[in-house]
């Protein structure tokens, strides 16, 4: 199959921090792409460079066949962006955002009219067209957007974290939205996202991301298959106590606490349940809650980084994004 993406040792470092680490990866051409991983993992920065905004410190990537950094200009002509933070113009109304982002892309005037009543349609915004952006919701405006993105007919369209801040119903919308984008244009998708069921449900393959490179990549059923088990998580007064006795007595290494829960990967967790409920009684731990599931994105992140997505380390955070602003400026 075609490549719509390719990284060559894509890196880019600010001052000290290396926020892409000689990246390598291929996207191919009509699927949806997942970047997975927390904040300041290094999933915008490669978005940014892909779509020029950034230059790499070095390494380069092809998008749609166009250098990055030689071809620079061709690249833009080829892409949509949907960015993390609000872009369009709530001054406007949301057809004004529309014919703007259509003159700007250079889409023929006698084509402008029928492409963007087909965006508004799309994304079932009709009735709301020749209202201005400043009466509509959070998720019709990542509707807009969404749309907007598409104005000019782009071969890759980068969406970074394209429903943070929503409530749940609004991102399932916004979700339903980007698979029929996809599918109705004919488009690749490059998703960056710390959400869990968003890469999940979304992405046809995902590539979980931490500091700066790619961990793993895969589908995301294969991706859960390599856990080889089931989950057991435990809540217990004594977590660390319980995690110590069910690595030395059930000879079980795959142990994780995660939020004062304990996480037990296993073959067979029906049959080791007992034992883990055994091992706490003898050794006087309340046990307040124990449960059997299926792994998740969530294990998979954490069986390969060796840490939840939900920890963020605050200070590095703050600096690579100190670094991004001044960079972009």
């Amino acid at each position: 199959m075609a490549k719509a993406i390719e990284t060559f040792q894509l890196t880019k470092i600010y001052n000290s921090i290396k926020a892409v680490d000689n990246l390598n990866i291929c996207v191919e051409t009509g699927e949806i792409f997942g970047l997975l991983g927390p904040n300041g993992a290094g999933k915008t920065t490669t978005a940014s460079m892909l779509s020029t905004i950034l230059k790499p410190t070095s390494g380069t990537a092809k998008v749609n066949g166009y250098d990055i950094v030689k071809e620079a200009s061709k690249v833009r002509k080829s892409i949509g962006i949907v960015f993390q933070d609000p872009s369009v113009d709530d001054r406007l109304t949301g057809r004004e955002n529309l014919y703007m982002h259509a003159n700007l892309y250079g889409v023929p005037a006698s084509e402008q009219n029928e492409r963007i009543n087909r965006i508004l349609k799309l994304v079932e915004l009709e009735d709301r067209a020749d209202d201005l952006l400043r009466t509509y919701s959070g998720g019709m405006r990542r509707r807009l957007e969404l749309g907007r993105g598409l104005i000019h007919y782009p071969k890759v369209l980068f969406l970074d974290e394209p429903t943070v801040g929503l409530d749940p119903q609004t991102r399932d919308h916004i979700w339903k939205y980007i698979k029929e984008l996809k599918e109705s244009h004919e488009i690749t998708v490059v998703l960056t996202t710390h959400y869990m069921d968003e890469a999940d449900r979304l992405s046809d393959r995902i590539a979980i991301m931490d500091h700066g490179k790619i961990v793993v990549l895969d589908t995301p059923s294969k991706l859960k298959e390599t856990l080889e088990g089931d989950v057991i998580t435990v809540k217990a007064n004594k977590i660390q106590g319980l995690a110590d006795l069910v690595t030395k007595w059930l000879e079980i290494n795959k142990t994780h606490i995660v939020n004062e829960t304990l996480e037990i990967t296993v073959q067979n967790g029906k049959a080791v349940m007992p034992r883990i409920m055994e091992l706490a009684n003898q050794n006087d731990i309340y046990v307040e809650s124990l449960l059997l599931r299926e792994p998740n994105l969530e294990d998979v992140f954490l069986h390969y980084t060796g840490r939840s997505i939900r920890h963020d380390s605050t200070r590095e955070l703050q600096g690579l994004a100190a670094a991004q602003r001044r960079a972009i400026r």
